[in-house]
């Protein structure tokens, strides 16, 4: 299958070199090249393409407005970024428009092949020189995700969890709560649910240990509130 490539930057030379690595590479595809975001823009939105390789830094309009445009108005070609900094907050922001694809300039000739092929398969590629920018990203998501989840627990599922993450049995935690082991049992499992778990014996178990650190953040968060 013939693909359509659009490199998008305002820098010439940089802008030829990576056309020259394209056709080089993938010889079969169609490779259109814009010195601005809003000929970029333009070109997106009046012919289809399946990949747009976009800078950051364009007069007229950037990279990332290019981006939000494209994702407000359902476009749905695969956006690489390229950039010149290791920035998080840029990072974020491209995460947030879609942009599937993160490259920094300095390695774009070693990695634009393997990012396109990667997306073409489906799946993001982020420059492994900012991979732990994105670990940092997702990590701070799953937090915020589960913060919210831990909030759906009543008083008496959250007592159970904090003493479920410090490896109490069910009958020890039904002694302590003062009530039936049965109950307890109940409890956990209604916790599994609101937490997406499945509900054989040892998930919850697992889940609290791994994420010991939440659980007691949790629960300070609790006690200070309370």
């Amino acid at each position: 299958m013939k693909i359509k490539i659009l490199a998008a930057d305002d820098h010439p030379i940089f802008r030829n070199g990576v056309v020259s690595f394209l056709r080089n590479d993938f010889p079969d595809a169609y490779i259109c090249d814009v010195k601005n975001g809003k000929k970029a823009l333009d070109k997106l939105t009046s012919e289809h393409f399946d990949i747009a390789i976009l800078d950051i830094d364009m007069p007229e309009k950037n990279g990332l407005e290019v981006c939000k445009e494209l994702k407000d108005r359902g476009i749905l070609t695969r956006v690489i970024m390229l950039t010149i900094y290791n920035d998080s907050e840029i990072l974020r922001k491209a995460l947030e428009y879609d942009v599937v694809g993160f490259l920094v300039k300095e390695n774009t000739a070693e990695e634009l092949k393997e990012c396109i092929e990667t997306i073409l398969n489906g799946e993001s590629y982020i420059a492994h020189s900012l991979r732990f920018i994105k670990e940092i990203h997702s990590k701070k998501k799953n937090h915020s995700i589960l913060l919210d989840q831990l909030r759906t627990l009543s008083d008496t599922e959250l007592k159970t969890l904090f003493l479920v993450s410090e490896k109490y049995s069910s009958k020890e935690i039904s002694n302590l709560l003062f009530v039936t082991p049965k109950s307890i049992e109940n409890y956990r499992s209604r916790i599994c649910k609101k937490l997406d778990l499945p509900s054989s014996n040892n998930s919850l178990l697992v889940w609290a240990i791994d994420h010991k650190d939440i659980i007691d953040e949790f629960e300070k968060i609790s006690r200070l509130k309370s």
